[in-house]
């Protein structure tokens, strides 16, 4: 499936505090006049192990990953009941598969998880919707960006996650998206509190 970015914009902006989440959806409204769907696809990470851990970059790691999505989830509720519409966080295979080094980064995407499961039970007598799509090792620049690797490093984990996937490879980009578009969307209308494993079978290994 090939993901087109017809008549999309885009806006780039901290979630907190929470002003700042309730500008983005008015943006949104601004923009398109209606909100079908929220993508918290947000994430920080790093290779920490505990003794390396300082408080700040731990809050950091939990601000992007929990307490943003949790901001924006509240704003666009009001949007989202209107068009019983959906909310997709992306979360990791790592949310639910232990990775020595990766450990508050790990626990970050399982509270994402779990949110994803509390939220549908929450929302689900508002018909909205709300799933996760956990994606394994992909192809885009979050080892170099996100986790702050030397392209060498970058290198390295690369390969290293190659010989751990059972299908040999890392994830392109629109193998995820797709996914992301499908639960966004009308053809799983009947789903709700679910975390799609997209990650060539890593989560298996």
């Amino acid at each position: 499936m090939r993901i087109t970015l017809e008549r999309c914009s885009f806006t780039v902006t901290s979630l907190i505090p929470s002003s700042k989440a309730r500008r983005t959806v008015a943006k949104a409204i601004e923009a398109w006049g209606r909100l079908d769907a929220v993508i918290n696809n947000a994430g920080a990470g790093a290779i920490l192990p505990l003794e390396d851990a300082p408080a700040d970059r731990i809050a950091d790691i939990f601000a992007v990953n929990v307490v943003g999505p949790s901001l924006l989830a509240a704003a666009a509720l009001p949007r989202l009941r209107a068009t019983r519409g959906a909310i997709v966080n992306v979360s990791s295979t790592y949310g639910h598969k232990p990775a020595a080094g990766l450990s508050h980064y790990a626990a970050s995407k399982a509270a994402l998880e779990h949110l994803t499961r509390c939220w549908a039970l929450e929302l689900a007598p508002l018909g909205v919707r709300v799933n996760a799509v956990a994606a394994g090792p992909t192809e885009s620049g979050a080892l170099t960006g996100m986790m702050g690797l030397s392209d060498e490093q970058a290198a390295a984990v690369k390969e290293q996650e190659r010989a751990r996937i059972p299908l040999g490879r890392r994830g392109l980009p629109d193998e995820v998206a797709g996914w992301i578009v499908r639960l966004a969307g009308p053809a799983t209308q009947w789903m709700t509190g679910q975390i799609m494993t997209v990650d060539g079978g890593l989560e298996l290994a």
